[in-house]
């Protein structure tokens, strides 16, 4: 049987990660969230993050990197940061 290359996806939109960098959603939308973590700590030998940077951003690649911010957060979990970050994203791309 082959394996598919199926992307990792959180309520139908794909996820990247890059080092401690997550992107959830896809360039070719106007928005995408960034999560950063920002920090983490051991929890049974395997690191867990307890401070998570949220960020909605505009996809436009002619605005420089600080104007394409719409909203941000921080969180004290990788759970409640993906939970925003859906709500703001769907709500985001839902506007036209």
């Amino acid at each position: 049987m082959a394996t598919e290359n199926i992307p990792l996806s959180y309520k139908g939109h794909p996820l990247r990660r890059k080092d401690n960098l997550i992107y959830y959603g896809t360039m070719a939308e106007k928005y995408i969230i960034m999560l950063q973590i920002l920090s983490s700590k051991k929890v049974d030998g395997l690191d867990m993050a307890d401070k998570v940077s949220v960020q909605l951003q505009l996809t436009d690649p002619d605005l420089k990197s600080r104007d394409r911010v719409v909203r941000k957060s921080e969180k004290d979990s990788l759970y409640a940061a993906m939970d925003l970050a859906s709500v703001w994203l769907e709500r985001a791309l839902s506007t036209k």
